[in-house]
């Protein structure tokens, strides 16, 4: 059974900083692109970034662009999103995602992926 894992989320004052990790198990995706979608209360999920499965493409959001940053551990099977600068326009539940599909090395829509994460709150108090 495939299992995506989020943790590191919590309450952080604007300006802070938050580092996500999510863990996969039950089948590697060290060849497959991975990424981070966030849901805000009342919102439709959007996109925050994606990587490639060699770490050497990825693709941010505009509005996260420059303040977090997405990495992956393919040894330990584990994508991380570095989050600084944080702004009370970033709480939300925030989900890892895997795709078994190269197609697009770096994909940003939610149809692209094929494994989530049950997700973790990140919340920022102004």
């Amino acid at each position: 059974q495939v299992q995506l894992v989020e943790s590191g989320g919590g309450l952080v004052q604007t300006g802070g900083s938050l580092r996500l990790s999510c863990a996969a198990s039950g089948r590697t995706f060290s060849r497959n692109p991975m990424g981070w979608f966030r849901q805000a209360p009342g919102k439709e999920r959007e996109f925050v970034a994606a990587i490639s499965w060699s770490g050497g493409s990825t693709n941010y959001a505009d509005s996260v662009k420059g303040r977090f940053t997405i990495a992956r551990d393919n040894a330990k099977n584990t994508v991380y999103l570095q989050m600084n600068s944080l702004k009370p326009e970033d709480t939300a539940v925030y989900y890892c995602a895997a795709s078994i599909s190269n197609a697009m090395p770096v994909p940003r829509r939610g149809y692209d992926f094929d494994y989530w994460g049950q997700g973790t709150q990140v919340t920022v108090s102004s």
